[in-house]
């Protein structure tokens, strides 16, 4: 387990390129905190230091947004905060993303998904807010 501590939004670019290091070659990455935590900002400096030059927005209503990094391979950004039942993602061919051979996936809100995650190659952060209001983002592999 490996921990990044973010004191304040200047500091958001160089704790993405630590957690890129951390990720690795995993391709699932998922992030917990609560609402407000910090998770699209986050993704959004994670997707800069891949080399997204795409807007990176949370796709609330859309539940996927597809980028494309530096090396024109997909980076799939999922936000399932609004999901009312698994079937949902049943239905838009989740497989094909998180057990697909190409790309990465980023999740906010994974633990409504939790039992259609693979089960090995998964890379939890969990970010907490500080009384000061810095994040700690807990890196975790499975």
């Amino acid at each position: 387990m490996h921990n990044i501590t973010i004191k304040n939004l200047e500091e958001i670019d160089n704790a993405a390129l630590q957690l890129l290091n951390l990720i690795k070659n995993e391709r699932i990455v998922c992030f917990y905190g609560t609402m407000g935590a910090g998770k699209t900002t986050l993704i959004k400096a994670l997707c800069k230091a891949m080399g997204v030059t795409d807007v990176v927005a949370s796709p609330t209503f859309a539940l996927i947004n597809e980028y494309s990094d530096a090396n024109r391979k997909p980076v799939y950004h999922f936000d399932f905060y609004r999901i009312n039942k698994i079937d949902e993602v049943y239905d838009f061919g989740y497989e094909e993303y998180f057990y697909g051979d190409e790309g990465i996936c980023l999740i906010e809100w994974p633990e409504l998904i939790e039992d259609i995650l693979p089960e090995t190659g998964v890379v939890k952060c969990t970010i907490t807010v500080k009384p000061d209001l810095s994040r700690n983002v807990e890196v975790e592999k499975s």
